[in-house]
């Protein structure tokens, strides 16, 4: 599948898509998937924001409603 087939594609196929590759990701055989660096340490920025409570906590649920209510008006 090329890029543009997939720029073609409706926004919750794409969603769909995007988490398949993202769950053959997991599978990878080292037992998670390549990371950059740069992103290593976003994440570990934000866990440390997190422990010291200078980051806002929200549920999964209301967070793929947020998501969802986003990607709903585009």
């Amino acid at each position: 599948m090329t890029q543009l087939e997939i720029t073609k594609l409706p926004i919750q196929e794409r969603l769909q898509l995007m988490e398949s590759l993202w769950d053959s990701l997991c599978r990878e055989p080292s037992g998670e998937p390549v990371m950059p660096d740069w992103h290593k340490q976003v994440l570990e920025e934000r866990i440390a924001r997190l422990d010291a409570g200078e980051e806002p906590l929200i549920s999964w649920e209301e967070a793929k409603k947020k998501i969802r209510a986003q990607t709903e008006t585009r």
